[in-house]
């Protein structure tokens, strides 16, 4: 395949110049989809619909005509919307989600729906009824999820830019894993109308870029109040370019103890050193800190996940759109093998479990536990931003592992979601930014360092993030 080359502002500005037309990029770009066949981050891209939009971009836009990528959970309007999964097959959308509106009102393009864990449930990339895919930079190994393909088409060369979205660390995760640039925004700052509910109070929609300059261009195009979205916080925009090119000096940065764990790759453990010493540095303070329930993040945000899950995929029942099951006895019957036929096995894994959890009887012991360690959680990080303005960790404690080296122990893929499931319990902004490799095996896996910040501070991440030259 030939790669594209060079990053979403780099593109601008050829446009600008006249360099290259909104049209040519567009059919640079789905060649380049056309021809990435190896690592399986499309499901599936319409060239013609995305040519029609660039014949009236305006260059002069803020993302100039610009093709991005869209994952497969994020409604495109007479694109398919399939969630990975069987049980979306026939379904195309009618509308556009609100990110991807804006994104359109900016001069953005979107192109190619990229693969992903099936309903964004799972962290490899494996968990897709449309095949897995496969990490780019080691093809052996996971991109990671469940925004895999949007990691990897960037990873590749085969987009510009790419959306995601992060349930328990699904933008930030695969980012690390590929070598690029991932953005969580503050849980309301950018609409969720559109896009298909995983878990309602944790999902977010955000930019998965080559640099952090891409970040906050894109994340610039998507954010802003949508009536649509009754999460949607009606809060001020940041100027997020106005954060790039920033000095840090006298910023305060967090490093949890609880973070400076012994199981961490050594690889890991060595990148989170070493953007201590880089931070330094650049004159900033570096703070201990602790966040003393940080054990307990993962099983609650696991209760509290799969509870929404089975609440929210209890629509798709094969009566009003999607996949219907062929010739059922009855009304049970349709329910029952509709669904057994169109989720795969990690999506009926979650959905059995918050059923289980939000059952009479249980709901007190499980539930509602897992809502109270929630408000610890969200106390320890209050506690821990009246002291600091940035708080640093890795984002995954593992380089990325082997294709299929998950399937036997589901607990332990889980846990590689540790230092990521705290912003989406708590709502917080967090960045995952390219640091370093672990040569494992002959393989160069990237390392990704993670920040996370106050809510609505964005512009500290993308602050950072530039001056660490990302």
């Amino acid at each position: 395949m030939t790669p594209l080359t060079g990053t979403l502002a780099e593109w601008r500005t050829r446009l600008r110049a006249g360099e290259v037309s909104p049209t040519e990029l567009v059919n640079l770009a789905a060649d380049a989809i056309e021809a990435e066949q190896s690592f399986n981050s499309f499901i599936s891209f319409d060239r013609e619909a995305a040519l029609e939009l660039a014949a009236k971009a305006d260059v002069q836009s803020p993302l100039a005509g610009i093709p991005i990528a869209v994952k497969d959970n994020i409604n495109v309007l007479g694109q398919p919307t399939r969630c990975a999964s069987k049980i979306l097959a026939p379904y195309v959308s009618p509308y556009d989600a609100t990110s991807v509106s804006l994104m359109k009102q900016a001069g953005g393009i979107p192109l190619g729906r990229t693969n992903m864990d099936e309903f964004a449930m799972g962290a490899s990339g494996e968990n897709s009824a449309y095949g897995l895919t496969r990490n780019p930079k080691a093809p052996e190994h996971i991109p990671g999820g469940s925004s895999s393909g949007s990691a990897a088409s960037v990873a590749a060369g085969a987009a510009i830019a790419s959306l995601g979205s992060d349930t328990g660390g699904s933008i930030r995760q695969p980012a690390s894993h590929c070598g690029i640039v991932g953005l969580k925004p503050t849980y309301g700052r950018v609409s969720r109308f559109g896009l298909v509910a995983f878990a309602s109070s944790l999902d977010q929609i955000g930019p998965m870029t080559q640099t952090v300059e891409d970040a906050a261009i894109l994340l610039q195009a998507i954010s802003g109040f949508d009536p649509k979205d009754s999460t949607s916080i009606n809060h001020p925009l940041g100027q997020y370019e106005s954060a790039l090119d920033k000095d840090i000096k006298g910023l305060r940065i967090g490093v949890p103890k609880e973070y400076i764990s012994k199981g961490n790759d050594p690889a890991v453990a060595q990148a989170v050193e070493q953007s201590i010493k880089q931070l330094q540095s650049l004159g900033a303070e570096i703070i201990e800190v602790s966040l003393p329930h940080s054990e307990a993040v993962v099983a609650a945000y696991y209760i509290i996940a799969c509870a929404e899950a089975s609440s929210n995929l209890s629509r798709f029942d094969g009566i009003r759109y999607g996949k219907r099951t062929d010739n059922p006895q009855d009304i049970l019957s349709l329910y029952t093998q509709t669904r057994e036929e169109g989720f795969g096995p990690e999506v009926k894994r979650r959905i059995i479990l918050g059923t289980y959890v939000l059952s009479s009887g249980y709901y007190d012991a499980y539930y509602a536990q897992a809502q109270k360690v929630r408000t610890l959680v969200q106390n320890d990080f209050a506690k821990a931003f009246g002291e600091v303005d940035l708080i640093l960790g890795p984002t995954s404690p593992t380089p990325a592992p082997k294709i299929g080296a998950g399937k036997l122990d589901h607990l332990q893929t889980y846990l590689a979601d540790i230092y990521t499931i705290p912003a989406n319990l708590t709502g917080l902004p967090g960045i995952s930014l390219p640091m370093g490799q672990s040569n494992v095996g002959g393989a160069n896996l990237p390392i990704g360092i993670q920040f996370l910040a106050p809510h609505f501070r964005e512009d500290l991440l993308i602050q950072v993030g530039s001056a660490l030259g990302k």
